[in-house]
């Protein structure tokens, strides 16, 4: 998988989620190589007991129809529920600080609503999540966690907008911090 440019290609981005098993990488990256396609941005993780992926792909438009036409026979010789969807280039904002905010809890309903909740009332959106759980040490306590990238208006005061994270996350009990993205 590598980056390149994806200014002048077309665009599709593939999902595909079905039981985990060894290959399934390997199956989907060489249909999109024969098809002539590349793979410029790729998320994957085992939930459960199940594989899901998330591919940007691009090629010229015959390619990616190409690819488009091969998605029912992986469908059915991987196993997998595919979702695939044209997309174009995202415009960046120039206007936008990206910070990263990372918060530990005790594992409790509602905490990913909550911070959803919070950021999208200050029209501040969430670019990535990543959450997952784990037992504390020693004491096996159930744990969460919840890493989010989110892009700032610049024009937003950061020193307010931190002081009501802080105020909000004391509130629900959660451990937080919330800095600007380095490098």
């Amino acid at each position: 998988m590598s980056k390149q440019s994806t200014t002048n290609t077309n665009q599709l981005v593939l999902s595909a989620l079905g039981e985990d098993k060894p290959g399934i990488i390997d199956e989907l990256s060489r249909c999109v190589l024969e098809c002539g396609c590349n793979i410029v941005d790729s998320r994957m993780t085992i939930l459960g007991g199940d594989f899901a992926i998330l591919l940007l792909v691009i090629g010229n438009w015959n390619n990616i129809a190409r690819l488009e036409n091969q998605i029912r026979s992986l469908e059915e010789r991987l196993a997998l529920t595919i979702t695939a969807r044209r997309t174009a280039s995202r415009e960046i904002g120039k206007d936008l600080l990206p910070y990263g905010v990372d918060v530990v809890a005790l594992d409790q309903p509602g905490i990913v609503h909550n911070l959803a909740r919070f950021f999208s009332q200050r029209k501040i959106n969430i670019q990535e999540m990543v959450t997952s759980t784990y037992a504390a040490a020693h004491t096996g306590t159930p744990m969460f966690t919840v890493h989010l990238s989110v892009d700032i208006p610049a024009n937003m005061q950061i020193s307010v907008l931190r002081d009501e994270f802080m105020d909000f996350c004391d509130q629900l009990n959660l451990d937080a911090v919330i800095e600007p993205v380095k490098g």
